[in-house]
């Protein structure tokens, strides 16, 4: 089931999608919310109605009149207003490949425990324009993802039971200005203000029961569900990243338990999986500058378009704009020159 969160008389509105038609959950049934945070509320009792629904029409027991088309929609991230919103650091090679470029040994501790990051959840935005200040334009740059919603409240949830607490999957952009974020970590904390003013997460929400054909196992001493879905992200029409989410070294179960550990998770909670390998031009301008110096870097700029594909869970597109605002914080770093 695809589960969309449109903008309706200027409120989030809740929808099934079905062959490019969203059928507004609440007129589907009374017993529906209306708003992706109150399904999520009550997950097990709202997902049940909801997917007889679904089935009721894809068997045509609901008719299509019923149904608004998806391509007039405007479609928000299918978690409109997240309660959190932490990112992973999951794939090895996506990590080797960082530390190789910076001329620096792979990090032991990587295969200990999965680790990650908050990020701003009122920065979460769905497909169409993310808006960037000037000083996102030093080395913009893209991050090809895969995030899951939690469904349920639990706390030091082991992994052998976390998948349970998985609502779905969805595509996620971890947008990044390089130069910010390099600063602001030789300090040792981080990452802030390189990642704070965009995650773009959709175009929707696809829940487990649709991904089964996709199911995999786990790598040798790994626990929880992994996905053979293929990845892939161009910029204005040009492919420049492709990976499987099926690389994931750490699962997501076991960031669950991690993030789980002396603490409440709560439905509306987004957790990314960290950067595919190969998923960003930080990686691939590292890469390329190291079997070539006169490599030419590749960033985001002003009007590019990046579409996101991910097996299963169709295409994120976003256009990047520049804000009216010629304000730096950059410009204002003391002790400068």
């Amino acid at each position: 089931m695809k589960l969309v969160s449109y903008l309706k008389n200027e409120h989030d509105q809740l929808a099934i999608l079905e062959n490019n038609l969203l059928y507004d959950t609440d007129l589907l049934h009374y017993e529906l919310p209306s708003s992706m945070s109150m399904f999520l509320s009550y997950w097990e009792d709202n997902y049940a109605i909801a997917l007889q629904l679904c089935q009721a029409i894809k068997d045509n027991r609901i008719g299509k009149e019923k149904g608004t088309p998806v391509d007039t929609a405007h479609l928000l991230s299918p978690i409109p207003f997240p309660s959190s919103c932490r990112d992973g650091y999951a794939f090895r090679q996506h990590v080797a490949a960082a530390r190789r470029n910076r001329k620096v040994p792979m990090i032991p501790e990587f295969d200990q425990y999965p680790v990650f990051y908050f990020t701003n959840h009122h920065g979460v935005q769905g497909p169409g324009s993310v808006i960037c200040m000037p000083d996102h334009f030093h080395r913009l740059d893209f991050e090809l993802e895969v995030a899951i919603v939690i469904s349920k409240y639990g706390r030091n949830i082991p992994a052998e039971h976390a998948d349970e607490y998985i609502g779905g999957l969805m595509i996620m952009n971890d947008l990044s200005a390089r130069t910010l974020q390099a600063e602001e970590m030789l300090l040792n904390l981080g990452p802030a203000k390189g990642k704070d003013f965009s995650t773009a997460i959709g175009p929707w929400l696809v829940t487990l029961e649709e991904l089964e054909q996709f199911e995999i196992p786990a790598k040798e001493n790994h626990i929880g569900k992994s996905w053979n879905m293929k990845m892939k992200c161009s910029v204005n029409g040009v492919q420049v990243s492709e990976g499987n989410l099926g690389d994931m070294d750490w699962t997501f179960a076991e960031i669950i338990e991690r993030a789980s550990y002396g603490v409440t998770l709560q439905p509306g909670d987004i957790i990314g999986s960290g950067t595919v390998g190969t998923g960003c031009f930080l990686e691939l301008n590292g890469t390329g500058k190291l079997n070539d110096p006169n490599y030419e870097e590749q960033w985001l700029k002003e009007g590019d378009v990046i579409e996101m594909e991910v097996d299963g869970l169709g295409k994120l597109v976003n256009n990047i704009v520049k804000d009216e605002s010629e304000f730096s914080i950059l410009s204002r770093k003391k002790l400068q020159g």
